[in-house]
């Protein structure tokens, strides 16, 4: 995983409040692979997804969920081998192709995963847009984000600009948002909390010697509450009566790779 990954995965950790786990317990998580050109272009976007289902009380082994998937994007669904396919295809619900049997306890079991992978540009979550150019001997940097997926919340987004060596700190002009020079790697971080419907675009222009191939790659790193693909479990019954069980559901959505080159 990239470092920019790790931090994702950290910042997950403190993003997330302590969750109320109830006896039925679904873990839903998103990763998302992205690269861009620098002069627009979506060269590759690859997400993929996984519901966990973690039951801790064997009276609700034996359970069907329902599955809400509300993507229009064309994603790739896979059920787990044991999941009984045909009941998913036409019903939308995830139960074990042999009804009398359990589901584990206490263990992570992956029961559905999907995969998106696309070159369409209209996809991309969040566009970065950076313009360096040259004047004199310094370069004057323009980079604007914009969000494309509005029903997103995208947390503690960072997205980070290499600098060249040795040239001192960057001058910062404009900005939404705070920012931090990271002289021992040379980067400069553009730090967001929170990027959604809101506040859906924003600005940040600084100068400092160089030129322009010097500011790419360009790398971002969020998390999210809320999944891209809009696959929800609206409901968990019981296999035997059919009757609603309790359940909790924490959801993730977070970078494995985002960069424009």
């Amino acid at each position: 995983m990239t470092s920019v990954g790790k931090r994702s995965v950290e910042a997950a950790k403190v993003l997330a409040p302590p969750i109320n786990m109830e006896s039925v317990h679904m873990k839903i998580e998103e990763k998302i692979s992205l690269t861009c050109g620098r002069d627009g272009g979506l060269q590759n976007m690859e997400l993929h997804g996984m519901i966990m289902l973690h039951i801790s009380d064997e009276k609700f082994a034996r359970i069907r969920l329902h599955v809400e998937n509300e993507d229009k994007r064309g994603v790739q669904l896979q059920t787990h081998p044991n999941v009984d396919k045909k009941l998913f295809t036409t019903e939308s619900q995830i139960g074990l192709k042999n009804p009398e049997k359990s589901f584990p306890i206490n263990s992570d079991v992956g029961v559905l995963k999907w995969r998106l992978q696309t070159t369409e540009e209209s996809f991309i979550p969040l566009t970065i847009n950076c313009w360096p150019s040259e004047s004199g001997n310094s370069c004057d940097v323009n980079i604007e984000y914009e969000l494309q997926e509005e029903s997103l919340e995208l947390n503690d987004v960072i997205i980070t600009i290499p600098l060249p060596s040795g040239v001192g700190t960057p001058v910062i002009g404009e900005i939404d948002g705070e920012y931090r020079h990271d002289s021992r790697r040379n980067l400069l971080e553009w730090c967001l909390p929170v990027i959604d419907a809101k506040n859906k675009s924003g600005s940040l222009e600084f100068s400092i010697a160089g030129q322009p191939n010097d500011f790419f790659p360009v790398q971002v790193s969020f998390i999210s509450k809320k999944n891209y693909c809009n696959i929800q479990v609206t409901k968990v019954t019981q296999v035997d009566g059919n009757s609603p069980v309790r359940f909790s559901t924490e959801t993730t959505f977070l970078v494995d790779k985002y960069e424009i080159l």
